[in-house]
């Protein structure tokens, strides 16, 4: 059985840290008056379509996001809009925040997610992003305490990391929450 880590190479990068928050404006506030933290890019509302929650076909999950780069490490802040069953209620099921995952690319999507399951991680939610992109979150909580979220390599996703960084590197203070077409 091949483990995960053979399966994206010699080594893989936790490229992000999530955080399931009750209010997301708040939330960012709060994280800039502690870390200085900002702009946190996005902000609207996105839907998460084809959603299989546990093998079986489930509604998708509306949320509001932002990503905020600290130093190497890119922040994302989850707002959850619906109720459907996910990988997020799996974590917070009374409306709870806090940490929620680490995300990873993949070079083989299938073969690291399959991996994952054999080391005894269960897909709890797998969806399709707005701009096409097929993405899951394996169950580590017994092993981890948490969620692992799994992307493929996807020009998207990568420019949404450099946005975020860049954004950083060039704030200027003004705007705490600003939209990703900012940025387009």
């Amino acid at each position: 059985m091949r483990q995960a880590a053979e399966v994206a190479g010699s080594r893989t990068d936790i490229v992000q840290n999530c955080y399931v928050v009750r209010d997301l404006d708040a939330a960012c506030a709060r994280l800039h008056r502690l870390y200085g933290m900002g702009p946190f890019v996005g902000g609207g509302e996105g839907v998460l379509g084809d959603h299989v929650y546990r093998g079986a076909p489930a509604d998708p999950i509306r949320i509001r996001g932002v990503f905020v780069q600290s130093g190497d490490l890119n922040v994302e802040l989850v707002q959850l809009l619906s109720d459907a069953p996910s990988a997020f209620h799996d974590m917070f099921p009374d409306g709870g925040e806090g940490y929620h995952h680490n995300a990873l690319f993949c070079a083989d999507y299938a073969a690291t997610r399959d991996a994952w399951v054999a080391e005894g991680c269960a897909v709890a939610s797998e969806f399709v992003t707005g701009f096409g992109a097929m993405i899951c979150y394996v169950d580590a909580r017994a092993t981890h305490g948490h969620m692992i979220e799994l992307y493929p390599e996807n020009e998207i996703i990568r420019g949404m990391y450099r946005t975020a960084r860049a954004a950083a590197a060039a704030w200027d203070g003004r705007e705490l929450i600003v939209p990703w077409d900012r940025y387009g």
